[in-house]
């Protein structure tokens, strides 16, 4: 009975632990099941995260070519719109220099008029004091008359009138205009004997030629 009994209990045991080991059994398969699924849910959410990466990126790219571009049409503009303004500048300039040319032409071509008209003043100065007689040079008219003709040529050489210098000169068609010629112990062959008329320049320029005889 005791015997009986026991190999009871042993059976019990031994069904036990089947059930144990089959119990196991199938936790390690669901686990294994669970941790495949697990990787493969990992995996599809790196696959995903990588699309999304990629999406980022690609449209981080277009963003930063769009703004490469939106900088390099603005530099070109930028260029564009400096090199306008240097040429404007540059024209300016020209025309600037240009004007004052213009404008010292016109002063010039103004004051050589007026010198014209005022250098016959000049020769009637001249030729009234040349004929002033030795005895009356010391009187007041003829003193008057010295003083302003002085302040004349002062005033005219104050603004760079000048006469030409003609006796004893080689002649120069700048600045000499022969009318007649001469014969002369004193001087040679193509050299002024006389003066005729007096010539000025103005700024170095010829305002009148000297009118002049030439040595033949």
């Amino acid at each position: 009975m005791a015997e009986r009994e026991l190999e009871k209990e042993l059976e019990k045991e031994l069904e036990k632990e089947e059930q144990m080991e089959e119990l196991n059994a199938q936790e390690e398969t669901e686990a294994e099941g669970l941790s495949s699924e697990t990787v493969e849910e990992a995996l599809e959410e790196e696959r995903v995260d990588a699309k999304e990466d990629s999406k980022a990126a690609k449209k981080e790219k277009k963003k930063k070519e769009k703004v490469d571009k939106k900088q390099e049409a603005l530099k070109t503009k930028i260029d564009e719109l400096e090199d306008r303004v240097k040429r404007q500048m540059a024209e300016f300039d020209n025309f600037r220099k240009r004007t004052e040319k213009e404008k010292s032409a016109m002063f010039e071509t103004g004051a050589k008029s007026v010198i014209e008209k005022i250098l016959p003043v000049v020769d009637n100065f001249e030729r009234g004091l040349a004929t002033v007689p030795e005895s009356d040079k010391g009187g007041a008219f003829a003193q008057g008359m010295e003083m302003i003709y002085k302040q004349l040529l002062t005033e005219l050489e104050a603004i760079d009138v000048k006469p030409i210098e003609a006796v004893g000169q080689e002649f120069d068609p700048e600045f000499h205009n022969a009318v007649m010629q001469v014969e002369s112990e004193e001087y040679g062959s193509g050299i002024i004997a006389q003066e005729l008329q007096k010539g000025y320049t103005y700024r170095g320029s010829v305002v009148r030629h000297s009118m002049v005889a030439v040595v033949s």
